[in-house]
Protein backbone atom coordinates (compact mmCIF):
# COMPACT_ATOMS: atom_id res chain seq x y z
CA UNK A 1 0.00 0.00 0.00
CA UNK A 2 2.87 2.40 0.76
CA UNK A 3 4.18 2.07 -2.83
CA UNK A 4 0.91 3.40 -4.25
CA UNK A 5 1.04 6.58 -2.18
CA UNK A 6 4.69 7.50 -2.85
CA UNK A 7 4.30 7.92 -6.63
CA UNK A 8 1.04 9.83 -6.19
CA UNK A 9 2.65 12.13 -3.61
CA UNK A 10 5.65 12.65 -5.91
CA UNK A 11 3.34 13.68 -8.79
CA UNK A 12 1.46 16.15 -6.59
CA UNK A 13 4.69 17.72 -5.26
CA UNK A 14 6.16 17.95 -8.78
CA UNK A 15 3.05 19.63 -10.14
CA UNK A 16 3.05 22.19 -7.32
CA UNK A 17 6.75 23.07 -7.52
CA UNK A 18 7.23 23.43 -11.28
CA UNK A 19 5.25 26.35 -12.62
CA UNK A 20 5.10 26.22 -16.39
CA UNK A 21 6.85 28.98 -18.25
CA UNK A 22 4.43 31.05 -20.29
CA UNK A 23 5.25 32.31 -23.78
CA UNK A 24 4.04 35.19 -25.93
CA UNK A 25 5.11 35.80 -29.53
CA UNK A 26 3.98 38.73 -31.67
CA UNK A 27 5.24 39.88 -35.05
CA UNK A 28 4.72 42.59 -37.64
CA UNK A 29 5.63 42.93 -41.31
CA UNK A 30 7.29 46.20 -42.26
CA UNK A 31 7.75 47.46 -45.83
CA UNK A 32 11.43 48.32 -45.34
CA UNK A 33 14.72 46.47 -45.72
CA UNK A 34 15.82 44.47 -42.65
CA UNK A 35 18.95 46.62 -42.30
CA UNK A 36 16.79 49.76 -42.16
CA UNK A 37 14.50 48.25 -39.53
CA UNK A 38 17.46 46.96 -37.51
CA UNK A 39 18.88 50.51 -37.37
CA UNK A 40 15.68 51.50 -35.54
CA UNK A 41 15.39 48.37 -33.37
CA UNK A 42 19.04 47.46 -32.86
CA UNK A 43 20.29 49.93 -30.30
CA UNK A 44 19.41 48.58 -26.84
CA UNK A 45 18.05 52.00 -25.87
CA UNK A 46 16.48 52.49 -29.30
CA UNK A 47 13.19 51.25 -27.82
CA UNK A 48 12.77 54.74 -26.39
CA UNK A 49 12.38 56.06 -29.94
CA UNK A 50 9.66 53.66 -31.12
CA UNK A 51 7.71 52.20 -28.18
CA UNK A 52 4.76 54.49 -27.38
CA UNK A 53 4.77 53.91 -23.59
CA UNK A 54 8.48 54.68 -23.12
CA UNK A 55 9.14 58.28 -22.15
CA UNK A 56 12.93 57.88 -22.04
CA UNK A 57 15.63 55.25 -21.93
CA UNK A 58 18.85 55.59 -19.94
CA UNK A 59 21.73 53.22 -20.73
CA UNK A 60 24.26 52.04 -18.15
CA UNK A 61 26.62 49.10 -17.57
CA UNK A 62 26.45 46.34 -14.97
CA UNK A 63 29.15 43.69 -14.93
CA UNK A 64 30.07 44.52 -18.53
CA UNK A 65 26.49 44.16 -19.77
CA UNK A 66 24.23 46.92 -21.06
CA UNK A 67 21.36 47.83 -18.75
CA UNK A 68 18.51 50.10 -19.81
CA UNK A 69 16.24 51.94 -17.43
CA UNK A 70 12.94 52.69 -19.13
CA UNK A 71 10.89 55.56 -17.75
CA UNK A 72 7.24 54.93 -18.58
CA UNK A 73 4.77 57.60 -19.63
CA UNK A 74 2.41 58.08 -16.69
CA UNK A 75 5.06 56.92 -14.20
CA UNK A 76 6.98 53.79 -13.32
CA UNK A 77 10.25 52.30 -14.52
CA UNK A 78 11.46 49.01 -15.91
CA UNK A 79 15.10 47.96 -15.65
CA UNK A 80 16.30 45.46 -18.26
CA UNK A 81 19.65 43.81 -18.95
CA UNK A 82 20.86 42.74 -22.37
CA UNK A 83 21.83 39.05 -22.26
CA UNK A 84 22.91 38.49 -25.87
CA UNK A 85 23.16 40.41 -29.14
CA UNK A 86 23.94 39.64 -32.75
CA UNK A 87 24.03 42.56 -35.15
CA UNK A 88 24.75 40.04 -37.91
CA UNK A 89 21.59 37.98 -37.15
CA UNK A 90 19.75 41.21 -36.20
CA UNK A 91 18.48 40.12 -32.79
CA UNK A 92 19.01 40.68 -29.09
CA UNK A 93 17.83 38.97 -25.93
CA UNK A 94 17.20 40.68 -22.62
CA UNK A 95 15.76 40.05 -19.18
CA UNK A 96 13.74 42.24 -16.82
CA UNK A 97 15.59 42.97 -13.59
CA UNK A 98 12.78 45.01 -12.01
CA UNK A 99 9.52 46.62 -12.99
CA UNK A 100 5.74 46.77 -12.55
CA UNK A 101 4.78 43.97 -14.98
CA UNK A 102 3.14 40.90 -13.39
CA UNK A 103 5.98 38.57 -14.43
CA UNK A 104 9.15 36.94 -13.13
CA UNK A 105 11.92 34.95 -14.84
CA UNK A 106 11.27 37.05 -17.97
CA UNK A 107 13.52 36.55 -21.00
CA UNK A 108 12.73 38.10 -24.35
CA UNK A 109 14.18 38.22 -27.86
CA UNK A 110 13.40 40.72 -30.58
CA UNK A 111 14.59 39.89 -34.08
CA UNK A 112 14.43 41.30 -37.59
CA UNK A 113 14.36 39.02 -40.64
CA UNK A 114 13.86 39.40 -44.37
CA UNK A 115 10.26 38.77 -45.44
CA UNK A 116 9.47 39.14 -49.13
CA UNK A 117 10.55 42.62 -50.18
CA UNK A 118 10.45 43.91 -46.59
CA UNK A 119 11.02 42.73 -43.05
CA UNK A 120 9.36 40.76 -40.31
CA UNK A 121 9.99 41.74 -36.71
CA UNK A 122 9.27 39.02 -34.14
CA UNK A 123 9.18 39.63 -30.39
CA UNK A 124 9.07 36.56 -28.15
CA UNK A 125 9.10 36.32 -24.39
CA UNK A 126 9.05 33.53 -21.82
CA UNK A 127 8.16 34.20 -18.21
CA UNK A 128 6.19 33.11 -15.17
CA UNK A 129 3.19 35.00 -13.85
CA UNK A 130 3.75 36.93 -10.61
CA UNK A 131 0.85 38.31 -8.59
CA UNK A 132 -1.64 37.73 -11.42
CA UNK A 133 -3.26 34.75 -13.15
CA UNK A 134 -1.38 33.30 -16.14
CA UNK A 135 -3.85 34.73 -18.66
CA UNK A 136 -3.51 38.26 -17.22
CA UNK A 137 0.30 38.07 -17.30
CA UNK A 138 0.19 36.88 -20.93
CA UNK A 139 -2.29 39.66 -21.77
CA UNK A 140 0.01 42.29 -20.22
CA UNK A 141 3.07 41.12 -22.19
CA UNK A 142 1.05 40.75 -25.42
CA UNK A 143 -0.13 44.34 -24.97
CA UNK A 144 3.45 45.58 -24.54
CA UNK A 145 4.55 43.74 -27.69
CA UNK A 146 1.57 44.81 -29.80
CA UNK A 147 1.94 48.49 -28.88
CA UNK A 148 5.68 48.36 -29.48
CA UNK A 149 5.44 46.61 -32.84
CA UNK A 150 2.81 49.09 -34.01
CA UNK A 151 5.07 51.96 -32.94
CA UNK A 152 8.00 50.33 -34.68
CA UNK A 153 6.05 49.79 -37.92
CA UNK A 154 5.01 53.46 -37.86
CA UNK A 155 8.62 54.60 -37.32
CA UNK A 156 10.80 52.19 -39.36
CA UNK A 157 9.78 52.62 -42.98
Amino acid sequence: MFRVFVPAAAIIVASLSSAQALEVTKSVDIAAAPETVWKTVGGFCGIGDWHPVIEKCALSKKGGKDVRTLSLKGGGTIVEEEEARSDKKMDYTYTILEGPLPVTDYHSTIMVAKAGTGSKVTWTGTFKAKGAPDDKAKEAIAGVYEAGLKGLADKAH
